[in-house]
């Protein structure tokens, strides 16, 4: 039977990151823990995950330090566990380059699920159907090897910006709802916080130097979610 996938899953509680483990081992994935950040790097350099549920507290280096390192070598979708309904945490975390995350005590059954939807998502080194690239004045967008330049300086976005940034432009001036950009870029059996959604666009728009009151690239549709400007299809 062909292995679903390669999950790291880091937490300082040895007795939860091992009942975290044997519900992934149950579902096909293979598995590798680890406890403190050291040890989580190590392993991300050496096991090439393909999913890391991560703890935000933990001895050595924290959530925060690991996710940056990390992040230096591979671009696993990580999912971040803080132990506080704490709006920093999540920001802080999504900042540094995770792609969801979840508050303790969680339910298992919802951390799969997110997990299969993650990995659902097409790889970057899947064969392109055919050269996509996307216009938006200075803003250029390769879709198909990622990579995005504004003017003549490369962006660095994370995986998850960049699927929503591509999501969005492939509809040019129409507007999306969080809901709609979710089940786009993380598939529509995913659930949860949909407002992870603003946090990603909000580091967007960071990345790209856009103004929230005069935008170029990104709008608010009040009431809605949000929209691209106009684009081309090249």
């Amino acid at each position: 039977m062909a292995s679903a996938g390669r999950v790291l899953v880091v937490d300082d509680e040895v007795a939860l990151a091992n009942v975290v483990a044997s519900y992934f081992v149950r579902e096909g994935f293979e598995v590798e823990t680890a406890h403190d950040g050291n040890a989580a790097v190590a392993s991300a350099l050496t096991n090439l995950p393909d999913l890391i549920v991560l703890d935000l507290m933990l001895p050595g280096i924290d959530g925060i330090e690991v996710c940056k390192e990390i992040r230096k070598f591979s671009d696993a979708y990580i999912i971040m566990l803080t132990a506080r309904d704490d709006e920093i945490d999540k920001v802080v975390g999504l900042a540094v380059g995770a792609d969801d995350y979840m508050v303790k005590p969680f339910s298992t059954k919802e951390l799969i699920a997110r997990a299969r939807a993650m990995l659902r998502r097409p790889r970057a080194s899947a064969a392109p159907e055919k050269h996509e690239s996307i216009v938006m004045g200075e803003l250029n967008i390769n879709v198909d090897t990622r990579n995005v330049h504004l003017g003549n300086i490369p962006i660095d976005l994370t995986r998850t910006e960049f699927d929503i940034l591509v999501a969005m432009a492939r509809r040019p001036m129409v507007a999306l709802s969080r809901r709609q950009i979710i089940d786009t870029v993380w598939d529509e059996d995913w659930y949860g916080d949909e407002h992870v959604v603003d946090v990603h666009v909000g580091h967007l728009r960071k990345k790209l130097n856009d103004d929230v009151g005069e935008p170029k690239y990104l709008r608010t549709v009040r009431g809605v979610g949000y929209a691209v400007g106009t684009a081309r299809h090249e």
